[in-house]
C-alpha cells in the first residue's frame, strides 16, 4: 500500500468548493421516534491557512443537485430462494481477538455505557448530600444564586441585548369563544419566531388578563399540534392570553434548508445538528430554546391587553424541557407547569432511555449536582406544578421523586402548598387531563380563582392552515432571515479573531494548560501506569503478536496487539490507532506488518470506546451523522468529561508503557547524550480516521513523548463543521468551549514546530469527511 503524504504545510490550500452530501437524521416525535432525512447544501470557502494556524474564512451557500434515492430492486423486494449446499464450517476463532474468554469484560460494548453510569451514581451520592444539608433560607438563596450563574455559564450565557422584537400581527381570526392573533418577532435581529396569541372573550373577561407561554414539545407540527392548539384555546376560553410559538427546527422555524429545498431536517435530529456546533463554540441548543421564550415573555408584556406581573408557562414533552429551563433562570414567570419531562437524570432515565437530543444535556450538570428536580428548587417557592403520566417514557417513579425532593425545600421555605404533581394513567403527551391541570394551576396563581373546571367536547381548536403566519409556511424563506447556524459563524468568526490575538499574546505554556483543562487532559507525569495483562501470543513469519489488555482505571479495558519483529531487538517504537480498531491494519501484508519488517515495534491499540468496545448504534442519534455513540458521548458530556480527553490519556498512557520497552543500554555501557535524545523521543504515533484529533491532542501537549507524527484522515479544524452547520464530525470528537482557545490547526502548528518534517498530514477531511483538494 503506498500513502501520498504531504506536511502540515499543505493544509494551507484553499478549499473552494464543498460540497455536502444527503445524509439521514433521526426526530422524536410528541408520541415517539421518526426517522426524518436531511440533506446538507453545498458551500464555498475559501480559507487561507498558515502552518500555525487553519481558520476557515467565511463561507456562503447555494443547492448542488443530490441524487434521488436508490429505489428497492425487484431481489431486495423480495426473497430468492436459495439453492442447496453444503453445510457451512463452523466459524474459525479470531486469532487476534484479545477479549475472547475474559470474563470482567463480557459485554465490552456497553462497557463506556457501565463506566460513565458508574461515575454518574457517585456524582448522585453527592448530589444528595448537599441537598440534604440545605435546610436555612440564606443557604437554599445561596445555592439558586450559584446554581442560576452556573447553569447560564454552562449554555454559554444569553444575548446581552433585548433588541427590538420588530413583532407584526400578521393575521386575526374569530374563533368560537375566543380569538386569535397571528405574530411573527424577532427574538434576535432578522431570527423570525412564529407564534399564535389566544386571546380570552373581552365580553366575558376583563382585560388585562394574565399571560401564558406555552412551549411545543418535539412535534413537526409545534403550534399546531392538535394538542398544543387546544391547550391554548382551553387557557383563552377561560380568561387567560396564551402565547404558543414555534421552536427552532419544528412547525413553520426549520433552520436547515436541503438541497432541494425542502425542510426534512427538524425535530431532535435538526437540534443535535445545531447542537455540534454550539458545544464546539462552549454553548448549546437549550441557549437559543431558552431565549425565544423569553422574548415571548417580553412580548407578553408588552401587550396593554396583558397583565405583565401575572405570567405562566408550560409545555409538554419538548416544551416541558424548554418550560423547566424558562422557569428556572427567569423570574417574570410567576406559574409554572412543565410536563412529561421532569425525572431524574440521576435515576432511570439515562439507564433505560439514555441521554436525548443536545437541549436536554447541560454541559457538567450532573458532575455540578443540576438534576430535574433542581429546575422546579431553582425558583422555589415560586407556585410549580409537575404535569406527569403514568405511561410515559419519562419514568412516573422518578418524577415523583423529583416531585417530592423539591416539595421538601418547599417546605424548608414555607410553602409545601406551592409545589405540586397532577399525574394522569395516560401515555406521553398534552392529554386531555393535563391540559385541564395545566389551566386550573394558572386560574389558581395568575387570576384567584380555584375552578374544577373541564375541556369543551366541542372545543373550537383550530387547524394547522389556520395557524400559519408565513406565506410560504417556513420562516427561512422570509427576506433577509437568519437562523441559527448563522448565529452560530457569526460567533464562531468573534472567536477566531480572538483566538489569533490571544495566541499571539499568550505564553504557550499557559495556553497549553488552558488547553489540558479544556479537553480534561492530565499531565503525562500525573498519570499513573495501566495494570497490563497478557493474554497470548500469536506467531507469525518474522515477528509475533502479543495480545495485551491495558487497564488504566477500574472498569476500562484497552485490547492492544503489540507485534515485536524477531532478532536483536527493534530499532523504533510506534503506536497506531486506527479508527476502527487495532485489527484494522493487522492483517498479514497489511501497513502495520509493513513496518514491523523495518524492524520497528508496532503497538496497535483500541482507545476507550473503539474497535472491540466500540458501542453499538444507540437511539437518538445517526451512526452516519453522530458515530455510533451519542448517548455514551452525551453521558459523558453530563458529568463535564470529553471523549478527546479521555482517549488523548489513553495513547499517552499507551506510547509511556512502549517507550519503556525499547531496549536499554546493557550492563556497564555508557549511553550518550545523543542516545538518550534519541532514547526519548523514539516513539512514533500513527492514527487513521477520526481517532486523528485524540492523536494531535496527544503530540502536542506531550510533544518529547513522539518522535514523529502521521495523521491519515484527520479533519481540517473544528471551525469547518460550524461554518458549513450540516456536518459528520461525530459527538465523540467535540470538547466543549475548545473554540474559545483552540482549534484543531492550532495544535497541528505546534507539533509541526516541534516535529517539522516529522509531522506528515494525509489526506485531510472537511468537516463532512469528503478530502479537500490540494
Amino acid at each position: 500500500m503506498r500513502w501520498a503524504v504531504f506536511g502540515v504545510r499543505k493544509w494551507g490550500v484553499k478549499v473552494l468548493r464543498l460540497l455536502v452530501l444527503g445524509s439521514m437524521g433521526v426526530g422524536l416525535a410528541e408520541t415517539g421516534q421518526q426517522p426524518v432525512s436531511g440533506s446538507a447544501i453545498s458551500t464555498e470557502s475559501v480559507s487561507t491557512i498558515s502552518p500555525a494556524l487553519i481558520l476557515p474564512a467565511a463561507v456562503s451557500t447555494k443547492p448542488p443537485a443530490v441524487e434521488p434515492p436508490a429505489k428497492p430492486t425487484a431481489s431486495s423486494a423480495k426473497p430468492t430462494p436459495s439453492k442447496p449446499s453444503q453445510p457451512a464450517k463452523p466459524a474459525q476463532p479470531d486469532e487476534l481477538d484479545v477479549l475472547a474468554g475474559f470474563a470482567e469484560l463480557e459485554k465490552p460494548g456497553e462497557m463506556m455505557t457501565r463506566y460513565l453510569l458508574d461515575q454518574i451514581a457517585q456524582a448522585e451520592k453527592k448530589w444528595l448530600q448537599k441537598y440534604e444539608a440545605r435546610k436555612t433560607p440564606e443557604q437554599i438563596a445561596a445555592y439558586q444564586e450559584y446554581l442560576k450563574k452556573e447553569f447560564l455559564r454552562r449554555i454559554g450565557g444569553l444575548p446581552t441585548e433585548r433588541t427590538p422584537l420588530n413583532a407584526k400581527v400578521v393575521g386575526q381570526q374569530k374563533r368560537r369563544g375566543y380569538r386569535l392573533e397571528k405574530i411573527i418577532f424577532e427574538s434576535q435581529p432578522r431570527h423570525f419566531v412564529t407564534a399564535v396569541l389566544f386571546l380570552p372573550d373581552p365580553e366575558r373577561f376583563k382585560p388585562p388578563w394574565p399571560g401564558v407561554v406555552l412551549a411545543c414539545g418535539h412535534s413537526n407540527e409545534a403550534k399546531a399540534y392538535p394538542a398544543y392548539a387546544a391547550a391554548s384555546a382551553l387557557m383563552a376560553l377561560n380568561g387567560i392570553a396564551c402565547l404558543v410559538f414555534d421552536p427552532i427546527d419544528q412547525g413553520e422555524r426549520h433552520q436547515w434548508r436541503d438541497p432541494d429545498g425542502k425542510f426534512t431536517l427538524w425535530g431532535t435530529a435538526g437540534h443535535t445538528m445545531i447542537g455540534k456546533g454550539s458545544i464546539l463554540l462552549g454553548r448549546n441548543t437549550a441557549r437559543f430554546e431558552i431565549w425565544d421564550a423569553m422574548r415571548a415573555v417580553d412580548y407578553l408584556q408588552s401587550r396593554p391587553d396583558v397583565d405583565p406581573k401575572r405570567i405562566g408557562a408550560t409545555g409538554i414533552s419538548g416544551g416541558g424541557t424548554q418550560t423547566a429551563y424558562l422557569m428556572a433562570l427567569d423570574s417574570r414567570i410567576v406559574a409554572a407547569a412543565p410536563g412529561c419531562y421532569l425525572c431524574s437524570l440521576y435515576g432511570r432515565l439515562l439507564k433505560t432511555n439514555g441521554p436525548q437530543d443536545a437541549e436536554q444535556n447541560i454541559f457538567g450538570q450532573l458532575a455540578l449536582g443540576m438534576d430535574h428536580a433542581d429546575y422546579c428548587m431553582m425558583r422555589a417557592p415560586l407556585p410549580t406544578l409537575i404535569l406527569a403520566a403514568t405511561q410515559d417514557y419519562f419514568n412516573i417513579e422518578d418524577a415523583w421523586m423529583s416531585y417530592r425532593m423539591a416539595k421538601r425545600l418547599y417546605a424548608r421555605l414555607g410553602y409545601p402548598e406551592r409545589m405540586e404533581l397532577a399525574e394522569t394513567d395516560e401515555k406521553h403527551g398534552f392529554s386531555v387531563q393535563l391540559r385541564e391541570a395545566a389551566v386550573r394551576w394558572m386560574l389558581r396563581w395568575l387570576a384567584g380563582r380555584e375552578e374544577a373546571l373541564f375541556e369543551p367536547k366541542d372545543l373550537d381548536v383550530p387547524t394547522k392552515q389556520d395557524l400559519q403566519c408565513t406565506p410560504e409556511g417556513e420562516v427561512m424563506l422570509l427576506e433577509g432571515a437568519r437562523s441559527v447556524y448563522d448565529l452560530n459563524r457569526d460567533y464562531a468568526r468573534q472567536l477566531a479573531e480572538h483566538r489569533r490575538k490571544l495566541w499571539a499574546e499568550t505564553p504557550r505554556p499557559e495556553l497549553l494548560e488552558r488547553i489540558r483543562q479544556i479537553a480534561g487532559i492530565g499531565r503525562l507525569a500525573d498519570l499513573p501506569p495501566p495494570q497490563v495483562i497478557e493474554r497470548g501470543v500469536v506467531q507469525r513469519d518474522g515477528y509475533r503478536v502479543e495480545k495485551l489488555l491495558f487497564r488504566p482505571e477500574k472498569g476500562i479495558y484497552l485490547p492492544a496487539l503489540l507485534f515485536v519483529p524477531a532478532g536483536n531487538g527493534p530499532r523504533a517504537a510506534v503506536v497506531y490507532i486506527h479508527e476502527d480498531g487495532k485489527q484494522a491494519d493487522a492483517s498479514p501484508g497489511g501497513p502495520i506488518e509493513t513496518m514491523v519488517r523495518t524492524g520497528k515495534m508496532v503497538l496497535a491499540v483500541d482507545l476507550r470506546g473503539t474497535g472491540q468496545t466500540q458501542s453499538g448504534i444507540q437511539r437518538y442519534f445517526s451512526k452516519d451523522l453522530h458515530g455510533p455513540d451519542g448517548q455514551d458521548f452525551f453521558l459523558a458530556y453530563l458529568l463535564g468529561r470529553s471523549y478527546v480527553g479521555m482517549r488523548t490519556e489513553d495513547i499517552l498512557l499507551c506510547a509511556r508503557w512502549l517507550q519503556n520497552r525499547l531496549p536499554t543500554p546493557q550492563v556497564g555501557e555508557e549511553p550518550s547524550k545523543s542516545s538518550e535524545k534519541e532514547r526519548a523521543k523514539a516513539v512514533e504515533l500513527v492514527a487513521v480516521g477520526h481517532v486523528s484529533i485524540c492523536a494531535l491532542h496527544a503530540a502536542a501537549l506531550e510533544p518529547e513523548l513522539f518522535c514523529a507524527v502521521k495523521l491519515v484522515r484527520p479533519l481540517v479544524s473544528w471551525t469547518s463543521g460550524v461554518e458549513l452547520g450540516y456536518n459528520k464530525i461525530r459527538l465523540v470528537n467535540l470538547v466543549h468551549g475548545a473554540l474559545e482557545v483552540y482549534d484543531l490547526p492550532d495544535l497541528a502548528g505546534l507539533v509541526k514546530q516541534h516535529l517539522g518534517e516529522g509531522f506528515v498530514v494525509e489526506d485531510c477531511r472537511d468537516a463532512m469527511d469528503r478530502p479537500i483538494q490540494k
